[in-house]
């Protein structure tokens, strides 16, 4: 293995490991913090590319930030860097909660501790509203009337007249395949 690579490998899984270790709240909050070193830092890949990274590690089983580490790992340097984003991802993690289970009765009645994961609440919030508001300035920046209009739609048809969620997604995927259609046959697209 030469010496490129090895910086490589380490790079990737310096920055998923300390993404993982010091992001809390879910999958969702990291998408800001891949997108903050892999597109503004390192520009190794579009915004554009990493948000259709963040549909398929949506879309697929398991946790999203795993999910979108893989893709990424794999994006940047290939299985090996899938498997190295992978382990990076899991293993912070995997160690906290190992320190955790075993102080548990100490941490569960501490209350500097509840304090500071309340806290981390509000921080994680914020960082959730910057990520949606992010989001959608690009489907506004993209011009496409269906994505423009079908995210308030869905939130609408599930939370006021309580649509099941399964077929929402069924209708925005069919909607979805129509559009690429048409657009692939040449014809006209829900954009005009």
């Amino acid at each position: 293995m030469n010496i490129k690579k090895f910086k490589r490998y380490g790079s990737l899984f310096k920055i998923t490991f300390s993404i993982s270790a010091f992001t809390f709240g879910g999958g969702y909050v990291v998408i800001p913090m891949m997108r903050k070193y892999f597109v503004t830092d390192l520009e190794l890949f579009s915004e554009k590319e990493l948000l259709d990274m963040a549909a398929i590690a949506q879309s697929t089983p398991g946790a999203i930030a795993v999910n979108i580490a893989v893709l990424i790992g794999y994006r940047i340097a290939g299985i090996t860097g899938a498997v190295i984003s992978c382990l990076g991802t899991i293993l912070p993690p995997l160690l906290i909660l190992s320190v955790i289970s075993f102080f548990y009765k100490s941490f569960r009645d501490n209350r500097i501790i509840s304090a500071i994961l309340k806290g981390m609440e509000a921080g994680v919030a914020a960082t959730i509203v910057d990520l949606v508001v992010d989001m959608v300035q690009g489907i506004l920046k993209e011009k496409n009337w269906l994505f423009t209009f079908m995210a308030p739609t869905a939130f609408i048809a599930s939370f006021f007249f309580k649509v099941h969620v399964l077929f929402i997604i069924l209708s925005c995927s069919f909607l979805c395949f129509v559009q690429t259609y048409m657009t692939r046959k040449g014809g006209t697209t829900l954009n005009d």
